[in-house]
């Protein structure tokens, strides 16, 4: 068990359904990645919700460990951050700008939360935060060779003097984000994650967003009231929910979160249209 201000491991390997190796080594990097975002859904519910976001290792624990309610980079990411580090990796916290969407003219907010870890001589980066684009293994950090995934392929570039993350869709390469090499420390984490989860014009406080990684390379999201399931080549099957009912038995068959019946959730601007 852990104490207060920890993360129970044991129940953390337990809740993403992990019985492999421990020994710091990139094959256990890749599997637990891949364990966590198949296991424990991204989502901003508590956000809507208006439940606070704390990214204290209690909470966290209590929170996606304990209670199974997943939540967003800030948060899974600092679980697996506590993990990684327990386990005996080297891992450093790194801060970024979601530029899926944003011409890279447009400065963003710094908001996003990943991971670097330093093994056997290598930088991988490491991110189970990222929602529908959550690496699902580890990639290096070195400029310009395309890196396969169990799910996307991937690249870094560094193009006049910036640093982005990439992602391949349907034949096109499209920026995830801009990042530094400098640490996001924790004061930095708290501000980014107040600005995320309390800001109204923040997109967490006015969309539903749900998602995981599923087999074969699929995906699984909850945009607002749709619901897509994405093949590994990058074509989505969506359909439209059309009940808040609905909506919670989706969140539970596949997504792993239970509600009970009746649980609204609230999406500024959405309505669900009236029962016939």
């Amino acid at each position: 068990m852990a104490g207060n201000g920890q993360i129970d491991i044991e129940r953390y390997f337990e809740r993403v359904g992990y019985d492999g190796p421990r020994a710091p080594s990139l094959d256990t990097l890749n599997r637990i990645a891949a364990a966590h975002v198949s296991s424990m859904p991204f989502n901003n519910i508590g956000i809507l919700r208006g439940q606070p976001v704390r990214l204290d290792a209690g909470a966290l624990n209590r929170k996606l460990v304990m209670d199974g309610l997943g939540g967003y980079c800030f948060e899974q990411n600092g679980v697996l951050e506590h993990v990684l580090s327990a386990l005996g990796y080297d891992v450093a916290p790194l801060g970024a700008r979601v530029r899926l969407g944003v011409p890279r003219s447009v400065v963003p907010p710094r908001t996003h939360y990943f991971l670097r870890v330093d093994l056997d001589g290598a930088a991988w980066l490491v991110d189970v935060g990222f929602g529908a684009l959550s690496l699902t293994s580890a990639i290096r950090f070195e400029r310009g060779i395309e890196q396969p995934t169990p799910h996307e392929t991937r690249r870094v570039v560094e193009e006049d003097g910036r640093l982005f993350h990439q992602v391949l869709l349907a034949g096109t390469w499209i920026d995830a984000y801009e990042f530094t090499l400098d640490a996001m420390h924790p004061i930095d984490r708290e501000v980014a994650n107040w600005w995320t989860s309390t800001n109204p014009a923040s997109r967490f406080r006015n969309r539903l967003i749900v998602a995981r990684a599923g087999p074969k390379g699929t995906r699984l999201t909850i945009d607002n009231d749709e619901f897509t399931i994405r093949g590994a080549d990058g074509v989505g099957d969506s359909r439209a929910i059309g009940s808040p009912a609905e909506l919670l038995a989706i969140l539970d068959r596949h997504f792993g979160l239970a509600f009970p019946a009746g649980t609204h959730f609230d999406i500024p601007g959405h309505s669900w249209p009236e029962p016939r």
